[in-house]
Order: structure tokens, then sequence, then C-alpha cells
């Protein structure tokens, strides 16, 4: 799994209610909706910015806060395809996995804004081709790039009728 996208990058600590604030948590459950409103409370255009396949890069415990699903899949929902940061909170990641969001932990530091990426999912790779950089992480496992691949993990129970071996 090759993805490409620019880079929309962000510092530590990125909690749920940066991501999709609690104001509109509770109001609607249709996820196009909320993706009019990811980032905004950091960045009121984040969501005119966004492209199909674009990426938010972090620095240190992205999505921590509360744990609803809501947050992954807004972000999902919002054009971007994956988040690069140098630590995820555990239930964060885990949503992001299940929801179909690519969460990869990597070093971030030399990725600005408006940078172009392509993210080797299987080699454990990501080259920023704007500095012309690679940056190493650690390739997904096998079970992690399956759900991916189906969008999800309910995707993929509906379509296979178990969850993947462990």
């Amino acid at each position: 799994m090759i993805l490409r996208g620019k880079s929309h990058k962000f510092g530590d600590d990125i909690n749920t209610d940066y991501i999709i604030s609690g104001k509109y948590k509770f109001k609607t459950l249709d996820m196009n909706e909320l993706a009019k409103h990811v980032m905004e409370d950091i960045d009121p255009n984040f969501y005119q910015k966004v492209k199909p396949g674009d990426f938010v890069v972090a620095g240190k415990n992205f999505g921590c806060g509360s744990s609803r699903e809501q947050a992954p899949r807004a972000l999902l929902a919002c054009g971007i395809r994956g988040v690069l940061a140098e630590s995820f909170a555990r239930i964060f990641f885990r949503n992001a996995i299940n929801c179909g969001l690519v969460a990869l932990e990597c070093d971030t530091s030399k990725i600005e804004e408006g940078e172009q990426l392509e993210v080797d999912l299987v080699q454990g790779v990501v080259k920023n081709l704007t500095r012309e950089e690679t940056i190493p992480t650690q390739p997904m496992p096998p079970v992690m790039l399956d759900i991916l691949k189906e969008g999800g993990l309910v995707e993929y129970f509906k379509k296979h009728g178990s969850f993947p071996d462990l």
C-alpha cells in the first residue's frame, strides 16, 4: 500500500476535542457534516485546505482525550487518509485502524506544512518528496494492512465473516 498526499502539520498533544470539538460530536452522526469542523479550533480553514488522500502530521500523543470514534471517522470524512505522528494515544490508534484510518508512528520533525509525502506501509518508509528525504518507520503488520485495505474492521468482518487471526 503506497499512499500519496500533502502534509498538514500540527504539534504535540492534539486531543480528540481539537480533532472534532465536543460541541459537534453530540449533535449529529453525519460524518460529512462533522468533517466540515475537523481541526477548526486550531485552524478554522482546515476543511477547505484538505484534498482527498492528504495526511495530518503531528508530534507526540496525537489523539489523546476521549475515546470516541468520531475523531478518526471525521478525519476520514474530511479526506485525510492517514496520520503520521511521533506517538499516539493508544485508544485513538486502535480506533483509527478499526475505522480504516492509517496511523503511523515516525519522526515527523523534518516534515513541514504543505509538503508532498509518499507513504509505503508495507516497506515502512515515508518519503518527503518535497525535500527528497526518506524517513524510516516500522512496516505495518499484515493483519493491520488487511483491515486498512478493507476500510476498517467492520468492512473487514462484512467481507470475510470473521475477524483476522492475531
